[in-house]
């Protein structure tokens, strides 16, 4: 079935109040396809700024982290409360940098992830392998374990909001289009064989790790890959020709 492409800029803890504007700037005034689902995630404190300044319809705001309780005595932590308050309908969880290096396990990202829907927040939801496991030739055991941890949570409707990302952790470049189609394959496959064929054929698998403009289009044309976590790329102008090049 056909999955409208869906394109998730992840600013990471970058950018100043002018840098980001004059990307929200170059984001309005471009002539972005309607097809094409486009998410930003900037730093929290300038979450409502960029939302403030957005006018894209086709563009909308997300949060990089979240946090499993909506409010109290929890110092740093970001509630899905205060996004909701804030207009923002959208958070990233499960990041590679989460996992490695701040130490979030699969148990702590799952519980983020079903208190995010259980409360309206769509998640962009991250797996991948660390550098080790991947020369194991342990990718698809590694993420069919991160995918099991949700699934001990979450209600077949609950995956039907969420969009899963698979970023190789310490991947330098790209991976080849044949691998990483087939992880995104085995992604789908598990779906299907643990929650149903229905949410399998509608959830949009991502790819994060490197992209960029030259790069994305051969990605897009594989058949089990729905779009990109782009990260460096996001904050260059660059990153409206990815959205604009990488239709099939």
């Amino acid at each position: 079935m056909a999955r409208k492409l869906f394109i998730t800029g992840n600013f990471k803890m970058n950018g100043t109040k002018e840098s980001l504007k004059t990307i929200v700037k170059g984001l309005n005034e471009a002539k972005l396809d309607s097809n094409v689902e486009v998410v930003i995630a900037p730093p929290a404190p300038y979450l409502q700024l960029v939302r403030s300044e957005l006018k894209q319809d086709t563009v909308a705001v997300s949060a990089q982290n979240v946090y499993d309780k909506l409010n109290g005595a929890y110092t740093g932590e970001i509630s899905v409360a205060h996004l909701k308050d804030s207009g923002i309908n959208w958070t990233i969880l499960g990041h590679t940098e989460r996992r490695t290096l701040l130490g979030e396990t699969d148990e702590v990202i799952a519980s983020k992830v079903k208190f995010a829907i259980d409360s309206g927040v769509n998640v962009i939801w991250c797996c991948g392998e660390l550098p080790e496991e991947r020369e194991k030739g342990n990718t698809v055991a590694v993420v069919e374990r991160q995918l099991s941890a949700l699934a001990t949570t979450l209600t077949p409707d609950d995956w039907l909001k969420m969009v899963i990302a698979y970023e190789p952790i310490g991947a330098s470049k790209v991976a080849p289009v044949e691998q990483a189609q087939n992880v995104h394959a085995a992604i789908r496959k598990w779906l299907s064989a643990n929650v149903s064929k229905a949410v399998a054929d509608a959830t949009r698998i991502i790819h994060g790790g490197s992209v960029n403009s030259k790069n994305c289009r051969n990605l897009a044309e594989a058949q089990d890959i729905d779009g990109f976590l782009v990260g460096a790329a996001s904050l260059k102008p660059e990153f409206i020709d990815i959205i604009n090049s990488c239709l099939w």
